[in-house]
């Protein structure tokens, strides 16, 4: 049976992207991404909780959102989860789980007063004003 590693979010920017080139001139960049879930608690009383997420793009993808990201930017990204580790300089082992970003949909408003921003799928670039699909709670959603 094959597993599913699906990430879809809707956020804002933490920080400006940070680019990196790796050898070979490889393009990544990262930044943080806060999702906030409000909710209402048993007295009415609307509580909001921010989750941080590490986003990490590659190639072009990278290279195009820190053209046109910056911290502030609202973005829906899809992606897959990512865990990895490492040992730190006193030799504890250190873990972080990333979102691996292959789909970026920017959906600030532009100067014009027109809603979104553009469509980024991969190295193919900028594809103009694409319709954010509904979402919908409940677990009847989830492809499992």
């Amino acid at each position: 049976m094959r597993g599913v590693n699906r990430v879809v979010l809707i956020g804002n920017l933490g920080k400006d992207p940070d680019m990196q080139f790796l050898e070979g001139n490889i393009g990544v960049a990262k930044f943080s991404l806060a999702t906030t879930e409000t909710y209402k608690d048993r007295s009415g009383k609307l509580i909001s909780q921010t989750e941080w997420h590490t986003v990490v793009l590659w190639r072009g993808l990278a290279e195009l959102a820190q053209k046109y990201l910056h911290k502030g930017s609202l973005v829906y990204i899809e992606g897959r989860l990512k865990t990895r580790s490492w040992e730190d300089k006193d030799g504890n082992k250190k873990f972080a789980t990333e979102i691996v970003g292959d789909n970026l949909i920017m959906l600030d408003k532009r100067n014009d007063g027109s809603q979104g921003g553009g469509h980024i799928d991969g190295i193919e670039g900028l594809d103009g004003d694409i319709p954010i699909p509904p979402i919908e709670d409940g677990p009847e959603r989830l492809p499992f």
